[in-house]
């Protein structure tokens, strides 16, 4: 019964890094005349003003959206850096970086910003997010050792207090690369300074979060971080992620009280959602919910009109003793169908009815397509409908049939002898009458 209490986890697996971040999240734009300014208060090597002004022009025309005039100039500027100093030769490589990182260059873009770091006389500052943005960019080229090696030189270098992003990033690494254990400590501390500062945490870092517990094969705590989705972003794949991890730790109560929760919000939507959740109904018992979903989505068309589910629901139906009910949809099974078990369950269900006319014919075209699962049930149907009738030679014949049958030997034996007492005793009233 485990593919019915435990439901498929939706987007499980975080895929961090997939789409490149945005130029302004990745590398902080400095402005040309901002970095002027700085050197005259900082212990840096001046920015001279002829260095400035050629800069500011390479700027002004990417800022345009000249890109290529904007390399242009700055090709010029690098023709003649044998007679830079250390940082203009940095805000050189700094502008590169910035033009083929927003051309989405990342590896150009990358090369460029590492000789930004690799220059000595810069600011700590621009050192420091300078590393931190090539760690960001190595994330979206997909290299995520040298994420974490960017993040070992900025941790080296940092002196203030370590963002809740440095310990995200890291994680996100660590998943990459399978080192799940590694990973999961990361995104945990990065929560805990979130939630110890009064904040909400970042959707997608539960979602990391998530996808670590999930790896690391610990169902439970996968169930409290999804408990913790719903309660704070109240999205519909996560209560129905949630119902099916209930179903996994084997809390069936829970698992049936969230999708029920789940519906009557209008979240189940999907054939699949729907599927599961009659499955969580009849595996709690509650088999007319089960068929009333089922008929709900083959209503909307979401449900596929085929005979299985039409079986589904007519199986569900008589679970939940609506025999009547059930008729109708194993009829519409039937005629989906080119094998005769669908007949064979008419025939058992109008025998319940007592509709017995209708059993006998249901029986003998299941006898009549064939390809039956068994075979003996339909004979068996027959025999009793045929003695309801009192047909009791029809009724033998049938029983008879049933008889070559291990599986229904001794229950048609039994009916055989006692169809023989009937028959005879209604012959023996008969005479009496004459």
């Amino acid at each position: 019964m485990k593919n019915i209490k435990q439901l498929a986890i939706y987007s499980a697996l975080f895929i961090a890094g997939s789409a490149a971040p945005s130029l302004v999240s990745v590398v902080p734009l400095i402005d040309i005349s901002t970095a002027y300014a700085e050197t005259k208060t900082t212990r840096v090597p001046a920015l001279r003003e002829k260095v400035y002004s050629q800069l500011a022009r390479a700027q002004k025309l990417a800022d345009d959206g000249d890109v290529k005039a904007g390399l242009e100039a700055l090709d010029s500027i690098n023709e003649r850096s044998s007679s830079m100093n250390s940082y203009e030769i940095a805000m050189m490589h700094n502008f590169y970086g910035f033009i083929y990182y927003n051309e989405n260059q990342l590896d150009k873009a990358i090369a460029s910003f590492e000789k930004v770091v690799a220059e000595e006389g810069i600011p700590e500052s621009l050192r420091l997010s300078t590393t931190f943005s090539l760690a960001q960019l190595a994330m979206a080229n997909s290299e995520y050792n040298k994420v974490i090696k960017y993040l070992d030189s900025w941790e080296e270098i940092n002196a203030s207090v370590t963002p809740d992003n440095y310990y995200v990033l890291r994680a996100q690494a660590n998943y990459q690369l399978k080192e799940y254990k590694e990973a999961v400590k990361y995104i945990n501390t990065a929560i805990g300074l979130s939630e110890s500062k009064g904040n909400v945490p970042n959707e997608n870092w539960l979602v990391l979060q998530r996808a670590l517990y999930y790896s690391l094969n610990q169902p439970e705590k996968v169930t409290e971080v999804l408990e913790k989705m719903v309660k704070l972003y109240n999205k519909p794949n996560y209560w129905i992620q949630l119902a099916g991890m209930y179903g996994e730790i084997g809390d069936e109560k829970k698992q049936l009280a969230i999708f029920e929760a789940a519906d009557q919000q209008g979240f189940v939507k999907s054939r699949s959602e729907m599927k599961q959740l009659a499955q969580v109904y009849m595996y709690n018992g509650l088999a007319y919910k089960a068929a009333k979903v089922m008929e709900r989505g083959l209503e909307q068309g979401v449900i596929e009109n085929n005979a299985k589910n039409q079986a589904f629901i007519a199986e569900s139906l008589v679970q939940a003793k609506e025999d009547s009910k059930a008729v109708a949809y194993f009829a519409k099974a039937s005629k989906l169908v080119e094998h005769g078990n669908y007949d064979q369950r008419l025939a058992e269900i109008y025998i319940n009815l007592e509709m017995f006319d209708e059993a006998a014919d249901a029986a003998r075209s299941a006898l009549d397509k064939g390809q039956l699962t068994f075979e003996s049930n339909a004979y068996v149907a027959l025999g009793m409908a045929q003695y309801n009738l009192q047909n009791f030679d029809a009724s033998i014949l049938a029983f008879e049939q049933a008889e070559k049958h291990k599986k229904s030997a001794n229950l048609a034996k039994q009916w055989i002898n006692y169809v023989k007492k009937e028959k005879l005793h209604n012959e023996t009233l008969k005479q009496a009458l004459l």
